[in-house]
């Protein structure tokens, strides 16, 4: 059975006076139970500070990785720095990064290789652009993200990896993805994921939704058979709409 997860990506933001606020505030008003994992991920300068205040309950993650472990490479963060401050969820080819920092697939499959080689959890995350999703050509699109990334991977290793949905073209667009849209291309990411590792590995993957989650389509959302919770933005800086997300997924 596949996990249910709430990974808060608060992005470039946020400071220790805000950042102290907002865990005190969800850790006050949300409800949790063991069938669920929050995993916080603010920017580098503030893990240790969230490592220090958060409960037991909350998960520490990060929001990008360098593929090496280490080297002349200035500004670059490794997976064993990262798990000696208590760090082991790392965001993978998350569509900004993908877009404003030209990651690609070919990077991200040895991101991947390095989060998983230091025995911590990536959270891989796929998903189409407005043009994509006009020329009604998004199946394909994603399926080419997951092989490229994540199809070198074996069973064991693929079990250890979260993937996040993001439909690019309903972020920020003021276009909205449905429920039943986010229904049908998990669906379809676990189809794909079926024919290469077998029904039972893709039925363990966790699929999150990335497109906008917010307290008013959480519910709805998370109803959806393949949808196993979400990855928050925006949405996870603001202490009342996090917290009625975390609260949906219950």
């Amino acid at each position: 059975m596949n996990s249910m997860y709430i990974v808060a990506n608060w992005k470039m933001n946020g400071d220790q006076i805000f950042n102290s606020h907002l865990i005190t505030t969800i850790e006050k008003n949300s409800v949790i139970n063991d069938a669920s994992h929050m995993i916080i991920c603010p920017s580098m300068p503030y893990l240790q500070q969230i490592n220090t205040q958060k409960p037991s309950y909350m998960i520490l993650g990060a929001q990008n990785i360098s593929q090496y472990d280490n080297g002349a490479y200035t500004g670059e963060i490794s997976a064993p720095m990262y798990s000696s401050v208590g760090v082991n969820h790392i965001v993978i080819g998350h569509s900004e990064r993908r877009e404003y920092f030209a990651e690609s697939d070919a990077l991200l499959a040895e991101k991947v290789n390095a989060v998983l080689a230091n025995n911590s959890t990536p959270i891989f995350c796929c998903g189409e652009p407005l043009a994509i999703r006009e020329a009604e050509t998004q199946n394909a699109f994603v399926e080419n993200q997951l092989i490229n990334s994540l199809f070198h991977l074996s069973s064991e290793q693929l079990l250890k990896v979260v993937i996040a949905y993001e439909p690019i073209w309903a972020i920020g667009t003021g276009k909205t993805a449905s429920s039943a849209q986010a229904q049908e291309i998990h669906a379809f990411i676990r189809s794909v994921l079926a024919i290469k590792y077998g029904a039972d590995i893709a039925d363990q993957i966790s699929i999150l939704y990335g497109g906008s989650v917010k307290a008013a389509n959480a519910v709805e959302l998370f109803s959806q058979p393949d949808v196993d919770g979400g990855l928050v933005g925006g949405a996870s800086l603001i202490a009342t709409e996090f917290t009625a997300i975390i609260n949906a997924l219950q």
